[in-house]
């Protein structure tokens, strides 16, 4: 197998895994906050929406909070820039958000999540682009589109298989969201110890294979 071709899998399986880290992060969060979102601010714009119209001042203000936390993770994750110290930096953000739900800290119920949401954020900045293929890892919506596009593409005898890496993406995140909604009555916050695991593996791995 070809460098270039081992490191196009090698970055859609960092990709696919930082989609199903954020997918089990997500899933935790929702379940925790009762129907807000860690990494899905298009959810979290629309319940800031819904909390100011009906002048609901506790979800205008969750959502807000939220919103801010994730815009300013991707705000940092863009100034740090490398990829191999973003993903070190989201490992630690994840780290400290597991040991944050330890029961014997006796920290506010909602301490973890104000460290995951910016973590999230700072994802966004490790895109792997291979080929045509730019693979984010909480950036759905838009892998969904590129999905439907690229069929419509293949229906009209395009590249066959194109839509695949997309599809693949939307799974990874699912994935990870089902055995996020399977931990969290299990767990509760401290579920959180899973996607920090693991992102913690992806990173040396990252940063193994660059050097």
């Amino acid at each position: 197998m070809s460098e270039e071709r081992t490191a196009d899998w090698s970055g859609l399986a960092l990709g696919f895994g930082l989609a199903a880290i954020a997918g089990c992060s997500d899933s935790i969060a929702f379940l925790s906050l009762h129907g807000f979102f860690a990494s899905f601010m298009s959810g979290n714009s629309t319940r800031l929406a819904i909390g100011l119209a009906q002048r609901n001042l506790h979800d205008l203000l969750e959502a807000a909070v939220l919103i801010g936390l994730f815009v300013g993770g991707v705000l940092a994750g863009a100034l740090i820039a490398a990829p191999g110290r973003v993903l070190m930096t989201v490992s630690a953000l994840l780290l400290i958000s597991a040991v944050a739900s330890l029961p014997a800290l006796a920290l506010p119920r909602h301490a973890p999540i104000l460290v995951l949401v910016p973590a999230l954020g700072a994802m966004n900045n490790v895109v792997q682009r291979v080929g045509k293929v730019s693979v984010t890892a909480t950036y759905i919506t838009g892998t969904l589109v590129r999905l439907g596009q690229e069929l419509a593409q293949a229906c009209k005898g395009g590249p066959r298989w194109d839509w695949l890496p997309y599809a693949m993406l939307w799974s990874s995140l699912l994935a990870g969201a089902v055995t996020g909604a399977a931990l969290f009555p299990l767990l509760g916050l401290r579920a959180l110890w899973l996607p920090a695991a693991c992102v913690l593996l992806l990173t040396i791995w990252r940063l193994r294979g660059r050097s």
